[in-house]
This record gives C-alpha cells, structure tokens and sequence, in this order.
C-alpha cells in the first residue's frame, strides 16, 4: 500500500457504530458515488456507511468477494485514494466506515491473481504455494485447473504457446522454467498444473474452494505469514482510522475460526468486528471469541417468525402436500428433504473433499493397531453418514457447537445403519473418534478435524441454503440462512426472550432485515407472511388461478412444486417484468435440482417453465393474485412496519441494506447485483419510521447500546396476543402490531390495554398522540400499526415543552434529497 498521509481530524465518529448502511459497491457505483451519497445517509441517521469488499478483484465484478490481490484497494472503485475521500466526507458528515473482509478465499483467475500464478509456475517450491490447501499427493502432483469447455482432446486446437505464457481463449497460463518451446502436448505435461474440462472438477480438484465453487481457491490464513500479506492493508487502513470496523466474511470456512479471530483482533486493536455466523435453532455463538457478534441472520429469523402464524403455517405445508403430492424427502418433510439432499451433495458436488478426509482418515488409522482394518470405502461411507448428520454449519473444537453435541452417539449408530455387517459398520466409530479428537495428536490430527469441520460447513450451506430451500417450500419467507423452515413461527415470549439474551451477551451485533445475499427481501418475506393468516383462502385462490391457467390455454406448470413457488413469489413480490420472474423461476428450478441443474440442463423442462411463466404469473392468471394481495395490503402494511422498527429499536447494531429505507421488493437473483439506487426521501410511512428511529437512537446512544434495557411489556386483554411491545433503558416504548389478519378476524384491539412506564409517553411517528398509564392499544394503533414512543422531557435539556417540541420535530424533520447521481 502506498504510503498516505494520516486522516486528518474531522467530526468524531462513534467508536462502536449505532446504525450501519450497507452499499453494494461495484465499477457502476465505486467510492465517488458512495461519497456523493453522504450527506443524505448522514441525514438519515446512521453512523456508518457498510462497504462491500474494497480490494482489487476480477475486472468487471459485482460483489467484490473475488479478491486478487490484497495489497490494492480495488482500481475499478476509485483507488486507495477514492477510498480515502470518501472515508474524509463520510467524516466530515459524522460517519464512520465499516469494511467486508473476504479471508477465506481468493479469486483462482490466473491472469489477475499474482501469488496463484506464482505457485502454479513454481509448483511446491514457491513462497506462495503456503497460501493455498492443495493436495500435492493427488493429480500426480499437479494442480487441477476445470477451465476448459471440452475434453483437453478438443480444446488442443484452441491452446497456444506464447513464450513463457500458455493461453487459452482469455486466460493465460505461466509455464514452468525450462519448458518454453517444448511441443505443446509435452509443454502440457511438463506443467506444475493440469487443465482440465470443467466437469472434472467434482471428482477431481486437489485444491479446496469456496463451497463447491471453483473459481475461488481457499486461502490458508492460518498461516501467520499468508495473515499478514491478506490482511496488511486493511489494517493499516484501520489503523490510520480510514476504516473504523470490519465485517468478516464466512468464517467457518477457516482452519481454525476462533484463532483466527484472536489473531484479527488483536492485530486490528479490538475494533468493532462481526462474523458472517449462520447460527443453527438454539445454536450459540462461540463466547471466547473477541467479536461484537454476528452479521445478523439470527434476528432476521426471530423477526419474520414473530409475523408468522403457526396455525397458518401447519395449514400451508397441508396444503402444499397436497397440491404438489411431493414425496417427504424431495420436499415433503422438512428433516428428510434436507438429509436426501446431502446425501446428493457429499456424494457428488463434494466428492473431491470426501476423497481427501477419506485418505487422511485412512493415513490416521493406518497409525493405530485399534484403529486399523477399515477398507477405504468403508471410511468414506462412515464420513458420509457422519457429515450428513451434522444439523449446524460446523463443529468446533472449543465454544459454540462442540464436536460432542453434533456428533452424537445417536448420529453414529443411525451411521451404522448403511452398513450391512456390522463389523465394518465399526468404521463409524473411527472416523467419529478422529473427528472428535479422542484419536491420537500432532498436525496431521488436527488437519483432519479442520477439514472434516471446513467440509461440514460446505456441506449445510450447499444442501441447505442451495437445495432443500427451492424443494421444501410450504412458505417462502422461512427460507433464510439461519432460518427454521420446518418450525417457522416464533412467539411473543421466545422473541423477547432472544432479545434479552442479546442485549446481555452480544449488546453491539449486527442485526438484519435484508442483505445482499437474502433470497427475498424483507418487504416480499412480510407479503409473503401474511399468507400464513389466511390459508384457506390462498387454497382457493391457488385453485382459482390453477384452473383459469387451463381454461385460458396457457402453459401448464411443468411441476406443482415450481408452479407453488410461482404463486408465492408472485404474492410478495408484487407486479414484475415476465423476464426478471423467468430467470428468478428458472434459478429456483436448477437450484431445487430435481428435474434441471446448473450442469446438467433439461431444455425441455426449462422451455416449459418459461412458457408457464409467461402465462400463469405474468399473465392474467398472476393478476388474481394481484388483486388478493391488494385486499390483504393494510395486513402486509402492518408487516413491513413492524418488522422495520422491531429491527431499528432491538438490542443489536441495526444493519440498513440500501434502499430499504423505502419500500424494498427484490430477489437474490436477478436484483442482488444491481448497483445502488439512492433516492430521494419518499414521505412514506416506512421511509418516517426509518428516519426517526434512526435519528433517535443517534441523539441517545445510551438508550440503545451496552448499559441500556431491554424490558418486555405485555399486554392485557382480548387482542393481547397481537401486540409485542419493550422498553428500551425506561426511555422508549416500541409497540407493533402481530398478525393483524387474524386479528381483525377476531374483533379487533377492543378492551385490550398496554401498560407503560411511569410518564407521559409521546409518539414520535405521530407526535400529537400522548399516552399514560395503561393506555388502550386501539388509541395507540389508531394512525399506524406501529408506535414510537419516548418519555416527555427525555429529549431536553431543561424540560421546556418548547425545546421538547424542537427536539422532536428534530427528530421528525425533512430529510435532504440525496445528491445527483445517486438516484
């Protein structure tokens, strides 16, 4: 990193951020139009501005995780010195900046990843070759590159030799000293690399990735001296307070993510840091780790449960068994579509890393008398029943899920199960005490339990969050990393209780709505949500629709799986251009995998689910669906503000992923890669909400953050169920309103009271209500489904009703548009 001159001072910014706002930065929207976006951001409210990852990726990429080079800040965003006007007018506003760094992974494109070309023209004899977890025992000793479209055969035609450079179409590949001008099929095998067809990659890669994806190698950080090449930068940057914290992402795909962590903290001086946990039900996140806590999966769940009715919801998966007739396990259960998937994928997608624990799992017992005798195939199966029963995305050796508590002795015997004698079923028994670590010690031990850990995590995520979600699918909204799909519903007493718990133990973790890897955003999971109130009439709209597509001619769904998650799609998402819902459809039908993949393409179902697209949901059969949402918008409404001000006004570091301030309706795919659209304050209810709770949790930090309550309150009455309402620090009062559907049905609030705090009580979102005593819910709801509240004479000095009155309307005022550009 070239050296700069320090930041100069400017307005101080909160060490520990109050509200963070996510930007997705990219070469159509780099450091100058995030710069130029400040002063509005700042005027909404939040601390800091949540960057994307910063360093020098592929040319033209739309995320940044695919990193090649750590020592620059990426060029096609600005530059290191972009990055620091931006950290200079974000100071000048009062903001912070939060950074996302990528240590598990780099981008494996050769031409622009130096330490990778390096290793590959060098082989084990580089510097570089450190950096990265390559099985030199496999491949001969070679490094397999799937980049060729056809068998090597076919492809020979397409690959030259370019003095030291081999090439092949775009890419570029270094060749070994001393083999230039040797004819081409030696060249190729005189090579520290094999390339290879694509296909190749599942049975054959020796070098571990980001889950199953190819194209990004993995990065040993673990190694003290491959830490500081990957991390020199970023933390120079920390400590020259250009970047304030840190956003880590994926650490479970690390050796040892707890070391890790330590070596990060101590090396970035304790600044505000959260981790990219997926925490399973129940699951705790590990407490020695010197973290803020996690990047928020965990509230999102606890939040869209809290509006979704289990009543409803046990009705919808009736029904969706019986519209579709799915079998339990490609989509019918939820545990057994989830086990059947993983066996899909540890048997195929994972293949390669199987293959490595199997020949490590065999080296180790190959050590001890006791452990001796297990055929290869036999390990493998055991590692396979094993990694399959693993229901969290990792084991750890210390804190969080322990290896005893996932791999149980109720896991190995129904393990054993895949054996027919029962004799060789003892492998399951090696291969658990390994993986527990009751087995022997030294490096080689402890890199199986690393892998076996960093393969159980690629495992969940791929069988999981890629598969089971697009084939177990009665609701939607319940389909989120961190989610409980089988058990979507959480109450009024375990939110509190969440909450609680957060507010003691993770007092400043990041907590989210929407990110850009959510499958839905928060706006169509509310939509979505709402069905679970109203199932029989989603069972006869769902006949209206079906029926009318037949009557009208029009194409068939090719599957009732995929024509259920049309439908629902169409309820949440609203009015959608035919194109953007073909390729959401056409996503969910290859990650679903059940009758097209992404590798292995079925035209013919595809062509078929186009046609179905274009004219059932985007067609007039998709209009009735439209119309039934626009009789149930009050219960969506209620929804989408409820869950916005739960997550503003909850213990946790609020995270705004951008343009959620306003109404937000979009899918991981095609929208998660879409620059930023930053517009102007909308006078909209949501847009209110969000700028008040943010401006107040600026003006009293201390009501929200370490020192501050969490108290839940309860209501009392016929409509008490309805209502969640806490105060924060005996300063605020947040109430909203459940599943507002049922309870119009039932009645209404009626006599149903909450009661407050000692004081007046003054709504923030209607700031000519005030409350006292036990105040009646249908008063408190009678302008929006929501309340704000704060104590009379909290937000003054001196307890003037004039500076009250300026204090509020401060919080309450017109928000400046955002600059040009930006929109």
């Amino acid at each position: 990193m070239t050296p700069q001159a320090p930041m100069p001072p400017a307005t101080p910014t909160p060490t520990t951020p109050t509200a963070t706002y996510r930007l997705q930065l990219q070469p159509d929207f780099g450091f100058a139009a995030a710069a130029a976006a400040v002063p509005y951001l700042a005027s909404l409210g939040v601390s800091h501005l949540h960057l994307s990852p910063v360093l020098e990726a592929v040319p033209g990429s739309t995320h940044g995780y695919d990193v090649v080079d750590h020592t620059r800040v990426r060029a096609e965003l600005g530059g290191e010195e972009g990055l620091r006007d931006l950290a200079r007018t974000a100071r000048g506003h009062g903001l912070g900046l939060v950074v996302d760094l990528v240590p598990n992974h780099m981008a494996a494109a050769v031409s622009h990843n130096r330490p990778l070309r390096d290793m590959l023209r060098d082989g084990p004899s580089s510097p570089y070759a450190r950096w990265f977890d390559v099985d030199w025992e496999a491949q001969d000793g070679r490094v397999l590159l799937p980049v060729l479209g056809r068998h090597i055969g076919e492809e020979l035609p397409h690959l030259k030799a370019d003095g030291d450079v081999l090439r092949y179409y775009e890419h570029a590949f270094p060749v070994r000293e001393g083999t230039a001008g040797l004819p081409l099929p030696r060249l190729l095998d005189a090579q520290w690399y094999r390339l290879a067809w694509w296909r190749l990659a599942r049975t054959e890669l020796n070098y571990r990735r980001f889950f199953t994806i190819s194209d990004l190698i993995a990065v040993r950080v673990e190694v003290p001296e491959v830490f500081e090449a990957t991390h020199g930068t970023l933390l120079a940057l920390l400590r020259e307070g250009v970047v304030d914290g840190l956003r880590i992402d994926h650490p479970d795909g690390l050796a040892d993510p707890g070391a890790y962590l330590q070596r990060l903290s101590e090396a970035a001086g304790g600044r505000w840091t959260v981790v990219e946990k997926i925490l399973e039900d129940e699951e705790r996140l590990p407490a020695a780790w010197p973290v803020a806590g996690t990047t928020g999966y965990d509230a999102l769940r606890h939040i869209d449960g809290l509006f979704t009715d289990p009543a409803g919801a046990d009705e919808l998966l009736g029904l969706f068994r019986r519209f579709t007739g799915v079998a339990a396990d490609r989509g019918g259960h939820w545990p057994a579509t989830v086990r059947r998937a993983a066996h899909r994928v540890v048997t195929h997608e994972l293949a390669t890393e199987v293959d490595r624990l199997t020949r490590e799992a065999t080296a180790l017992c190959a050590e001890e008398p006791e452990l001796r005798d297990h055929a290869p195939w036999a390990l493998r199966t055991a590692l396979c029943e094993l990694l399959v029963r693993v229901p969290v995305y990792r084991p750890y050796a210390a804190g969080g899920a322990a290896p005893e508590t996932v791999l149980t002795a109720s896991a190995a015997r129904e393990a054993k199960a895949a054996f027919a004698v029962p004799e060789e079923a003892r492998a399951v028994d090696a291969v658990r005490e390994l993986a527990l670590g009751r087995r022997g010690v030294g490096p080689a031990h402890a890199e199986f339990r690393a892998r076996f850990a960093q393969t159980a995590s690629a495992l969940r995520a791929k069988s999981v969050e890629d598969t089971a979600f697009y084939r177990f699918t009665p609701l939607l909204s319940a389909l989120e990393v961190g989610g409980s799909p089988g058990d979507p519903a959480v109450s009024v007493e375990a939110f509190h209780a969440y909450c609680t718990r957060v507010q003691r133990d993770w007092p400043y973790t990041s907590t989210v709505l929407t990110t850009h890897d959510t499958k839905r955003s928060a706006d169509v999971r509310a939509g979505v949500c709402v069905l679970t109130q109203c199932p029989e009439r989603w069972e006869a709209l769902l006949a209206e629709v079906t029926g009318r597509t037949a009557r009208g001619g029009g194409a068939s769904a090719p599957d009732p799986q995929l024509a259920w998650a049309a439908w629902q799609t169409v309820a949440g998402l609203g009015p959608a251009e035919p194109a953007r819902l073909r390729r959401a459809m056409l996503k969910h039908a290859r990650e679903a995998g059940l009758f097209t993949t992404w590798t292995e393409q079925n035209e013919d179902y595809e062509r078929a689910v186009e046609d179905f697209v274009a004219s059932g949901p985007c067609g007039p059969p998709g209009n009735e669906v439209l119309r039934f949402m626009d009789g149930v918008e009050p219960h969506v409404r209620a929804n989408i503000l409820g869950a916005a001000l739960l997550h503003l006004t909850m213990p946790g570091v609020p995270d705004l992923y951008q343009g959620t301030e306003h109404e937000y309706r979009a899918l991981v795919d095609p929208d998660n890669r879409a620059p930023a659209r930053l517009a102007p304050m909308e006078h909209s209810t949501k847009a209110e909400l969000t700028r008040c709770a943010l401006r107040l949790r600026r003006a009293h930090p201390e009501w929200f953050g370490g020192a501050a309550t969490y108290e839940p309150l309860p209501a009392e009455g016929p409509g008490e169920a309805h209502c969640v309402a806490y105060a924060r620090s005996g300063r605020v009062v947040v109430a909203t309103t459940r599943l507002s559907l049922r309870l119009a049905d039932a009645g209404g609030w009626r006599s149903t009271r909450l009661a407050l705090p000692e004081g007046e009580w003054v709504d923030l979102l209607a700031p000519e209500q005030r409350f006292t005593g036990h105040a009646r819910v249908a008063a408190l709801f009678a302008h929006l489904p929501v309340a704000l509240l704060v104590r009379a004479g909290d937000d003054d000095d001196d307890d003037d009703d004039d500076d009250e009155g300026k204090d509020l309307r401060a919080l309450t005022a017109d928000v400046p548009p955002a600059p040009p550009g930006t929109a």
